[in-house]
């Protein structure tokens, strides 16, 4: 029989300075644990920072301080016993632009699996911009057990893509770890049409309601941050979310106990291999008929 899970959705300030978003991990880690928390979740690039938004580019990133940093990190997960999803960017070899990343940290303190941004923001055509002007895009899902739930990550702009999630239901996936850094616009943007702040908690509610999982999303709380972390459970329910623009967890459960509403349930296998109806079809001359009343 599973345990209930509980689960720290972490905020904080992300800067370009990884001291700083050290500390602050290091000290939600030690609170987290402190609240009984099993996993301890952060936001994209949560200690590396975020190119071209907290800082210009690749060259002001010290990599050296950032393995230093890391290692920290590992130590603290190992310690305190918990699991911790980590964003940060990830080095390749010669000349190929990192990789957008959260690292799987297990309660041993060992990266069992890192997941890489996919869908990294930008145009094929004219030119590449945003996220690929300083990223290279994963090309691989993870999957990970703590507990007996099988989780998974994704990242900010994966949300934008439904088959992600179909392909992690398929999978077996019951918890969903979403990290996103939705901040650092001006104060003109943030006080002008945000769509942000609506259509990112939407389609987490609906992502998480048409496939029956848990989600966890993390993001920046630097101003101009759009939304504060928040927790769905598997009907689609909002069940907590922190305020914008301050330092913060949220501490959700994941309880397998609940009997949680699935109203795709009936059909979603055979939607997803491909029989988009309920129910058996008619033959019928009016049903195949469609320009008559």
């Amino acid at each position: 029989m599973k345990k209930s899970l509980l689960v720290a959705g972490c905020q904080f300030p992300v800067e370009a300075d990884i001291a700083s978003n050290r500390d602050h991990i290091l000290s939600q880690i030690e609170q987290a644990a402190s609240l009984g928390a099993r996993v301890i979740h952060f936001s994209e690039t949560a200690l590396s920072g975020y190119a071209g938004v907290d800082f210009p580019d690749m060259n002001q990133l010290s990599w050296d301080q950032l393995k230093v940093a890391s290692e920290q990190i590992l130590q603290a997960a190992a310690s305190h016993n918990v699991w911790v999803l980590l964003g940060s960017t990830h080095r390749l070899t010669g000349n190929h632009r990192p990789h957008n990343s959260v690292y799987i940290i297990s309660d041993q303190g060992e990266v069992v699996e890192r997941y890489d941004k996919r869908f990294c923001t930008g145009r094929l055509e004219p030119a590449c911009e945003f996220d690929l002007l300083h990223y290279s895009p994963g090309n691989h899902a993870s999957l990970f057990e703590v507990d007996g739930y099988c989780c998974s990550v994704l990242i900010c702009y994966d949300y934008r893509f439904p088959e992600l999630y179909r392909d992690l239901k398929t999978r077996g996936v019951e918890v969903v770890f979403q990290s996103f850094h939705n901040a650092r616009r001006s104060q003109a943007d943030h006080e002008a049409s945000n769509i942000w702040e609506e259509v990112v908690p939407a389609t987490m509610i609906c992502r998480a309601a048409t496939n029956h999982f848990w989600i966890s999303a993390t993001n920046s709380a630097t101003r101009y941050s759009s939304w504060g972390n928040f927790f769905v459970s598997p009907n689609g329910d909002l069940t907590g979310q922190l305020p914008v623009h301050e330092t913060g967890i949220l501490i959700s459960e994941i309880n397998p106990d609940e009997d949680y509403w699935d109203a795709s349930k009936p059909w979603r296998d055979r939607a997803i291999q491909g029989q988009w109806h309920s129910g058996e079809l008619v033959q019928d001359s009016r049903s195949e008929n469609r320009q008559s009343l």
